[in-house]
């Protein structure tokens, strides 16, 4: 069988191309030996499944492991305990892995609790009994543990692993105890009792930390490449591309499985192809993009934050008792650089930040102009940059030039990516180079059929600060080995001059407009 770049489920190395996972497994060792209870939380599509149904092979030698998915088990199967204890013990019963564990007393006893029930206390009596009497030590692993995220029983279960955890000394148990999900399972008992007495008060408060970075690294997706190109024989510079690849995704798994089937679809293992993959990448719809937008359009304090963050380039520090904070984590969302909160990948904020500004196209009389102007703008393949700035300025200071200063220094680069967001749709796409990203400064790079144009965008600080800001976007342009660049600044001095002129630079060009 042929094998292909997977991305929906769980990857199977016979069936896909995939990234090695040795490392990672042996690092999730390490904790299962050490007889670790703890959780694998991350956002969607991580690769989580596809780590664990690894792990249980890896494991194998050394454990007996119980692997459950508690997507097998539907909102009926947690109606009581009595019926959890059912369907818990259905799922070991006709598992014939598992069968096969059983001395003939306990396959008795499985059986009696998956007819009739039982207290969770009988359970966890049976599941000690196997513990105690099994070849080898035992790990149980859970994936999918969202799945039964607001109801009580789960809770309750949790609570007897906790007991069992604790009085492990007298009372045999699991070796380990793995959960799954999106969600912290830390943080259950709130979405089930939100009163302050229980929000911090968790019935998992035995986990370790899980420190694993699942992320692929750039080494981790020339890996996958060089087994990818070894098959196809493409010519492609595996390491040139890998590197482009994670820094567009930062090694999200689903996004860097999702570039390889663009490129290989596309049959196009160049720069070219990332651009191309990328923007198909940026108007598909897919289960991750749609629960990256719902949490926003649920959440006010997460949208909040994440507007903060990309429209007024606010420098927000890493704190993980914040519940804002916790949740961009918990979603993925966000990643601590250096003690900041930053957008997790490229990919994700420029999805954020076309669906700030679709909020407001419809009454965005700035959108509107972007819309009519379009055709003004391409002459043989290229943007002309220098005419977007221009008319951009022109009808800034027409629609917004008597609004309160406050408003435009907030709102300027949301303002100048309203307009150009229709000139290039459909054939372009842009992003923000998160390290320039503040509240004085950001670089707005925009590729368009192969050409990159970068423009800076930055509140007018005086000449000086001006200055300065020319010195970094001529050092830029030299890194992008570009010729020309821009300066878009936002200047609300009552006596300024607004316009348009060029200058040279250490053998740059750099276009300057002032609104």
């Amino acid at each position: 069988m042929e094998r292909s770049f997977n991305i929906t489920g769980a990857c199977n190395p016979q069936e896909h191309y995939m990234v090695n996972l040795d490392s990672r497994l042996a690092e999730i060792k390490k904790m299962v030996d050490a007889g670790k209870y703890f959780v694998i939380n991350r956002g969607r599509q991580y690769g989580k499944t596809t780590t664990i149904m690894a792990l249980e092979h890896y494991l194998e030698h050394n454990y007996i492991v119980i692997s459950m998915d508690f997507q097998f088990l539907d909102a009926s199967d947690f109606e009581d305990v009595k019926t959890f204890v059912k369907a818990f013990a259905r799922e070991l019963y006709f598992d014939k892995k598992y069968r096969k564990q059983f001395n003939n007393e306990l396959l008795s006893e499985m059986n009696e609790l998956r007819k009739n029930g039982a207290s969770l206390s009988e359970l966890f009596i049976c599941l000690s009994e196997w513990c105690e009497e099994a070849a080898k030590p035992i790990v149980l692993i859970i994936d999918e543990v969202d799945s039964a995220s607001n109801n009580q029983v789960f809770l309750d279960f949790l609570a007897q692993l906790r007991g069992y955890y604790l009085n492990r000394n007298r009372k045999p148990t699991f070796q380990s105890v793995i959960l799954a999900g999106v969600h912290d399972i830390r943080n259950l008992r709130h979405k089930i009792r939100p009163d302050a007495e229980h929000k911090h008060n968790s019935p998992w408060n035995i986990a370790s930390p899980f420190d694993v970075d699942m992320s692929f690294s750039p080494d981790d997706i020339a890996g996958m490449l060089i087994d990818y190109e070894n098959d196809h024989h493409t010519g492609m510079n595996v390491h040139e591309i890998s590197q482009l690849i994670y820094d567009y995704t930062s090694g999200y798994p689903v996004l860097v499985a999702e570039f390889c089937k663009s490129m290989d679809e596309l049959s196009d293992w160049s720069s070219h192809g990332i651009i191309e993959a990328n923007k198909q990448l940026l108007i598909k719809k897919t289960p991750l993009f749609e629960s990256l937008i719902g949490k926003l359009e649920d959440n006010a304090s997460l949208r909040k934050l994440m507007y903060g963050i990309l429209f007024k380039g606010q420098k927000i520090l890493y704190n993980p008792d914040d519940a804002t904070i916790d949740d961009a984590f918990m979603y993925g969302f966000v990643k601590n650089e250096h003690g900041l909160i930053a957008v997790a990948n490229r990919i994700f904020e420029v999805r954020i930040y076309n669906w700030f500004i679709s909020l407001e196209t419809t009454d965005s009389p700035i959108f509107a102009e972007g819309v009519n102007d379009k055709s003004q703008f391409i002459s043989g393949n290229r943007l002309n940059m220098e005419r977007i700035l221009e008319k951009f300025i022109q009808h800034f200071n027409d629609i917004y030039g008597s609004q309160p200063d406050k408003f435009k220094e907030d709102d300027g680069r949301k303002l100048f990516l309203l307009y150009l967001r229709p000139i290039i749709n459909g054939t372009g796409n842009y992003y923000i180079e998160a390290q320039t990203r503040d509240q004085r400064r950001t670089d707005v790079i925009v590729d368009y059929l192969g050409k990159q144009y970068i423009i800076e965008l930055k509140i007018w600080h005086g000449d000086e600060y001006n200055t300065q800001g020319e010195k970094q976007l001529s050092e830029y342009l030299d890194y992008y080995h570009i010729d020309k660049g821009y300066l878009l600044s936002f200047n609300f001095n009552k006596n300024k001059q607004s316009g348009m002129r060029t200058i040279e630079l250490n053998g740059r060009t750099i276009v300057e407009a002032v609104v």
